[in-house]
């Protein structure tokens, strides 16, 4: 049977999001997606369709019918989880031809009965959409990873090395990122507790990733297996930073970095909490309901706008 317990890995861009969802991805029972971007903003139309943020007199019929907002989330939750899984021979199927080259005909892919039942996605911009993920899947777990922000920010800096394309356009923009996700990473910690929200330092993958990756395994539930850890032997989506970079533009605001290096250390510090805490939960329900909020009224907006141009207004005669 399929199992919605979906993993998210989550962080700043360039804190190593890429190569841990690899390495639970070598699990047996874990399939690696590919990074996307649609489920969390996905779960605000849901929020919105159904008519969250509204008074109870104008929501959907579904509230007349006594559908609960978690139960209308756990379908749309479910049937993702399940596509996914049914799916996953037709991903590996677009691996092999990557791997494989053109020249490699389609009929060399031996396909392979695959038994996982579970998945991650290690897309960092989710970081940001941790409230609307629990609600279409309420027992999915997630995986903070904290890098050293001086490293991401080279990291960042040195993107279009291997992308071809600048993740940021500047030194402000990288700390800024930074302090955006992990921000916002750390409230989840608060508001559900590490059942939930596990943080790990980048260092202790890299130092010890052996433990790393056994505590990893052992918070999400599954057997420790030694392949999780071949990643680790190769260097993935790597910046290529060159050794004498410096980071050090005078046009950057010195309060961000401060702001960035400040928040570091005291996480560094202070490990992370066991408890959560209701009332920060509250705080990112909020959030999330604003944000449910602001983009009904700009989809009512653009109805109006829509509406006005299929009837314009008559003018009056002279």
């Amino acid at each position: 049977m399929p199992t919605n317990k979906p993993i998210f890995v989550v962080g700043s861009p360039r804190s190593g999001t890429s190569i841990l969802t690899w390495c639970l991805g070598q699990h047996p029972n874990i399939l690696v997606l590919p990074e996307s971007n649609w489920m969390g903003q996905f779960a605000v139309n849901v929020a919105m369709s159904y008519g969250v943020g509204t008074a109870r007199n104008d929501r959907t019929i579904l509230s007349a019918m006594d559908v609960s907002p978690e139960e209308f989330f756990g379908v749309f939750g479910k049937s993702i989880n399940d596509l996914i899984l049914r799916h996953r021979l037709d991903l590996n199927r677009k691996r092999w031809r990557r791997a494989a080259g053109p020249t490699i005909p389609s009929h060399c892919f031996v396909p392979q009965y695959d038994v996982k039942t579970r998945w991650v996605d290690g897309t960092p911009e989710y970081s940001l959409h941790i409230c609307g993920l629990r609600k279409l899947f309420p027992e999915a777990v997630f995986i903070h990873i904290l890098r050293d922000v001086r490293d991401v920010v080279r990291s960042m800096l040195n993107f279009h090395r291997v992308a071809g394309t600048r993740l940021v356009q500047n030194e402000q923009q990288a700390y800024t990122c930074w302090l955006r996700m992990v921000k916002a990473c750390v409230q989840a910690e608060q508001a559900y507790g590490s059942e939930v929200v596990r943080r790990l330092s980048y260092t202790a993958l890299i130092d010890d990733p052996e433990w790393a990756i056994r505590s990893l395994l052992d918070f999400v539930g599954e057997p420790y297996c030694a392949r999780c850890l071949e990643p680790l032997n190769r260097r993935i989506n790597s910046s290529n930073v060159p050794p004498d970079f410096v980071a050090e533009d005078p046009a950057t605001d010195p309060q961000v970095v401060r702001d960035a290096t400040n928040l570091y250390t005291k996480l560094q510090e202070v490990p992370q909490s066991a408890e959560a805490s209701s009332a920060v939960a509250d705080e990112i329900e909020a959030a999330f309901t604003e944000q449910v909020q602001h983009m009904a009224t700009v989809v009512k907006q653009l109805h109006k706008a829509a509406q006005k141009i299929r009837t314009p207004e008559k003018q009056d005669s002279p």
